[in-house]
């Protein structure tokens, strides 16, 4: 079979098209063809070298969709369209290829009114989005902000904390056209920080009352006027660094609201937090209420071209691969 396999990691030169056995089923396990692979951010930390744990040669990739070819039983029947989020392409070999054993556990049946290159784009961003918010307390009438709203998780929080019905669910980005694009398709209170700084687009949508939610997937300074936008007792979920792994942080940002900040680390989730987050996405995506972007697909052969529109172009929304 097709794979895109990092044999060093030494950014884009190391990925390069290689075959592979097609991989045999085993207990547990579920032989799943796939048609569509999710591309990441993480894609490109592993393939930069910058990820801890993560050895070449690796088959990148740890989203995708596709169909149940063996194994699935009565849950996921031969012909089943699923998707999956796990340590696949980080840890284990991943979805950057034409079939995969995926553990029973980390599959979910796609609803009819997605199709296979939106659910490849589900799993990642919706899954994290969601546990972020569990843990960060989140319930019906409070204020959430998600920084970046053309990227994966913010836009899916943002997302979730509406349908779930948020007092506002806030977002931001640094490009007044995707500003524009965000205000296109509906996403009323986003911080075009082009015209306005986050903390002073915050305080303004919510007439002085600040975040109670910061759901953060960007890092560096972002975080940093971030926390000077909460609400009293307001909670920080921090999960990514893209802009950068350092920052400076106000402690009275945290001491005078009485604020809390904390990690997160999806590879480390327990399997009933993330059976618990599909509940909920799988209802919302059936009901229409929440919608992935796609802003560019690309065949599994120009994986190096997608990981670099990815991180170069900063789209608004998913890129996926077909395969």
């Amino acid at each position: 079979m097709r794979a895109m396999r990092a044999e060093t990691f030494s950014g884009y030169e190391g990925l390069k098209l290689i075959e592979l056995p097609k991989p045999a089923v085993t207990d547990g396990k579920v032989l799943v063809r796939i048609t569509a692979a999710g591309v990441t951010p993480l894609d490109h930390t592993i393939l930069s070298g910058k990820f801890h744990g993560s050895k070449p040669p690796l088959v990148l990739g740890n989203e995708g969709a596709g169909v149940v070819e063996d194994g699935g039983g009565t849950d996921f029947p031969v012909g089943s369209r699923v998707m999956f989020f796990g340590a696949y392409g980080a840890f284990e070999d991943g979805t950057y290829r034409e079939w995969v054993a995926v553990r029973k556990e980390d599959l979910c049946l796609i609803p009819d009114n997605v199709d296979d290159v939106s659910g490849a784009g589900i799993p990642v961003a919706y899954l994290t989005a969601q546990v972020a918010l569990t843990l960060a307390g989140f319930r019906a009438g409070k204020t959430v902000l998600a920084p970046a709203i053309g990227g994966s998780i913010g836009n899916a929080v943002t997302q979730l904390a509406r349908a779930l019905d948020a007092k506002h669910a806030i977002s931001s980005t640094t490009n007044h056209t995707k500003a524009q694009q965000a205000k296109a398709l509906g996403f009323n209170e986003v911080i075009d920080n082009s015209l306005e700084k986050l903390g002073d687009g915050v305080r303004r949508i919510t007439s002085g009352y600040g975040a109670d939610i910061v759901i953060d997937g960007i890092g560096g300074e972002v975080l940093s006027e971030a926390l000077g936008a909460l609400a009293s007792e307001g909670r920080v979920i921090t999960l990514g660094y893209s802009a950068s792994r350092k920052t400076t942080i106000d402690v009275t940002n945290l001491i005078v609201p009485q604020a809390s900040i904390r990690g997160l680390n999806m590879f480390a989730q327990p399997k009933a937090s993330i059976r618990a987050a599909w509940k909920v996405i799988v209802s919302l995506l059936k009901s229409g209420a929440i919608k992935p972007i796609v802003a560019k697909t690309f065949p599994l052969v120009e994986a190096v071209d997608a990981l670099r529109y990815l991180i170069e172009g900063r789209p608004f929304g998913r890129v996926v691969l077909t395969i």
